[in-house]
């Protein structure tokens, strides 16, 4: 079954992602991997590393002829900012006898920690004086990683017409989600078009006050975060996930999956946090005859999850992102060698980075989803699992 793991940190060399469990035969190129890795980099308040990197991957295990060969994908991403970070993110050890040496090693010494960072309890975890060691794995260059690998299981979901997508509905407290309740795929089509025209990712109407907003913030120093939704849609199968065990319920996996992403503090199903204040039959979804007889909703308020399997209809998550915690306007802080107050370590950052922060969404969504599909049909080919989907 699929699972991947990565390596690398941010200013390290780059980074390197293994892929297991792909099935032989999966059509795959570069383009498809950095097709995706181009979508995380747009959004309209990114600072200045999206100007640095421009991710492309490289294949070295897995992939011959165009196609995946059952062993696991290799693949490594090139950190370009490493030029400026040789001697203090050295593999090796270097001279600290040396003054320019000692000089450059020290610079990026951190020892003012960071609210809202891993800096504290990474550097108390691993007993360290100094945090970059924390700061360096911790930071969402990492998802570069997870999204090369998702790009991956959506190659996978593709030859089951499975697709996903994700928009900004709102940046700051601006923006709505405009979608319609039950929209056909080629609404769904129409929509996603639309929003990967424009670098906030969301829906026109949307675009301008979004905008102003996100403006607004880096003219004052401050950050903002967001709310994106998550859309499975295509032939999803019924029965993905189970109600038999906690650890088996596709919501709880995937909620989980999209909680794991940097900054995501909260994450919905269908209605979400709605069904809290709303009445039972607001929240339910009728069933009703569709008009060639065949069993069909009148709703999507469960976002095609109930009783923690798919039910064939649209998925529908919504993530919540916080405002990074990164400012030019530090937050105030203390040294954690000495305990004296300073204003917090500021290291480049982004104004924000919700639209980057859907495509890396998606990625964990995708490596799920793969996931399940190799369970439900097994197969250690592509052709194998197709033969196995269409019985």
């Amino acid at each position: 079954m699929l699972r991947f793991l990565t390596a690398g940190e941010s200013h390290g060399p780059g980074l390197t992602i293994i892929v297991e469990g792909t099935p032989a035969g999966l059509p795959l190129l570069p383009t498809d991997v950095n097709r995706e890795l181009a979508r995380r980099q747009v959004g309209f308040g990114r600072g200045g590393r999206m100007t640095i990197e421009k991710d492309e991957v490289t294949f070295t295990g897995g992939v011959r002829l165009g196609e995946t060969i059952g062993s696991p994908i290799a693949m490594t991403l090139v950190n370009r900012d490493f030029q400026h970070w040789q001697i203090p993110m050295s593999v090796t050890p270097v001279d600290l006898g040396d003054p320019e040496v000692r000089a450059q090693v020290e610079a990026k010494a951190i020892t003012r920690l960071r609210p809202g960072h891993a800096d504290y309890p990474g550097a108390i975890k691993y007993g360290l004086d100094d945090v970059r060691n924390i700061l360096e794995r911790s930071s969402a260059r990492e998802t570069t990683a997870r999204v090369a690998a998702g790009a991956i299981a959506k190659q996978l979901l593709r030859q089951f017409n499975i697709h996903i997508h994700s928009h900004v509905v709102a940046i700051g407290g601006v923006g709505e989600n405009l979608r319609p309740d039950l929209p056909t795929p080629e609404e769904w089509k129409e929509l996603f078009t639309s929003i990967e025209d424009n670098d906030l990712r969301t829906a026109p109407a949307n675009y301008d006050a979004m905008r102003a907003r996100v403006v607004e913030a880096a003219k004052g120093g401050y950050t903002l975060g967001g709310t994106v939704e998550i859309v499975v849609y295509g032939a999803i199968p019924v029965g993905l996930g189970s109600h038999v065990h906690w650890d088996r319920r596709i919501d709880g996996l995937l909620a989980g999956a999209v909680m794991s992403v940097h900054t995501v503090k909260g994450v919905g199903v269908g209605v979400g946090s709605d069904c809290a204040r709303l009445i039972g039959a607001e929240v339910q979804d009728e069933f009703t005859q569709g008009e060639h007889g065949e069993i069909a909703r009148t709703s999507n308020h469960a976002g095609g999850i109930e009783g923690g399997m798919t039910n064939g209809q649209p998925i529908l998550m919504h993530a919540y992102l916080k405002p990074l915690p990164t400012m030019r306007n530090a937050l105030q802080s203390v040294d954690l060698l000495t305990h004296e107050t300073f204003a917090a370590h500021y290291e480049r950052s982004d104004t924000c980075a919700v639209p980057a922060g859907g495509v890396v969404c998606e990625a964990m969504v995708a490596l799920v989803l793969a996931q399940e599909i190799q369970k439900k049909y097994g197969g250690d080919s592509l052709a194998e699992m197709l033969r196995h989907s269409r019985a």
